[in-house]
């Protein structure tokens, strides 16, 4: 006769086990490589939760399964620590997707910005990123910007790649830091007041931000930004450049 209490008992503890493993993982998806808004506009929340569910409730399940006291100690060890190791396994295998999948920069592209993930740098490519670039960095995205063309050919050639759908921005030998390009992100923002005037109904989202952010109209410009598959809205510094806060606006 099956020993349920057992069973469950065994289940129960792999079960939390599981969801602490599962909490130190997000920590390292949502903390490092997916933090706001990037969870939100890099699909990285929805694939991680479907690699996390999986993983949490198939491993306790199969404890509940082939747990039983009944059988040799050295025989139930081996299943529940080859039971453990595939767990791992697929929670290892489901972490490199996300990581593969997750943003590496954020990038000033002439009129916009657009989140580069570590799937869209071309392979071909790396090593040609400028110095003290890291182009598929673990640490979170940077903020890096598409520098000026050298001469027309260039020009030519670059525009035929992204056509072929390799975006300006995900081109390591096109980047330069961000700070370089400061003169034109000011000079490509808009102001506040012209995303108001063409957003009427979220004025007072808008309005919420800044609050938020403890900013006003005058010091705060705009910018589209382009993701994977959603379009929100960058908020700079009118002085500096620098970004100070994103809206889910689809400003293109």
């Amino acid at each position: 006769m099956l020993n349920w209490k057992s069973r469950l008992r065994a289940a129960g503890i792999h079960l939390g086990i599981s969801v602490a493993v599962a909490v130190l993982a997000a920590l390292l998806v949502f903390g490092l490589w997916y933090p706001y808004p990037y969870r939100e506009i890099s699909g990285g929340r929805e694939l991680f939760m479907i690699v996390v569910t999986v993983d949490v409730i198939l491993g306790p399940l199969i404890t509940l399964a082939i747990f039983d006291l009944k059988k040799p100690f050295k025989e139930l060890r081996r299943d529940l620590v080859v039971v453990g190791l595939i767990q791992l396994a697929g929670l290892g295998y489901g972490l490199w997707t996300v990581s593969l999948a997750r943003p590496a920069h954020l990038v000033f592209e002439i009129d916009r910005f657009r989140v580069v993930h570590v799937v869209d740098v071309p392979v071909d490519l790396l090593g040609k990123e400028p110095p003290g670039v890291d182009a598929l960095p673990l640490g979170g995205p940077t903020l890096l910007a598409v520098r000026p063309f050298r001469n027309d050919v260039e020009k030519f050639d670059a525009t035929m790649v992204a056509l072929r759908g390799v975006p300006l921005g995900a081109r390591p030998d096109l980047w330069q830091p961000y700070e370089d390009a400061r003169p034109e992100v000011l000079k490509a923002a808009k102001p506040l007041h012209d995303l108001k005037a063409r957003f009427p109904q979220r004025v007072a989202e808008i309005d919420g931000l800044l609050k938020e952010l403890g900013r006003i109209p005058a010091t705060t410009l705009w910018m589209p930004m382009a993701a994977r598959k959603v379009f929100w809205t960058v908020l700079v510094d009118a002085t500096t450049a620098q970004v100070v806060g994103f809206l889910p606006l689809d400003s293109f």
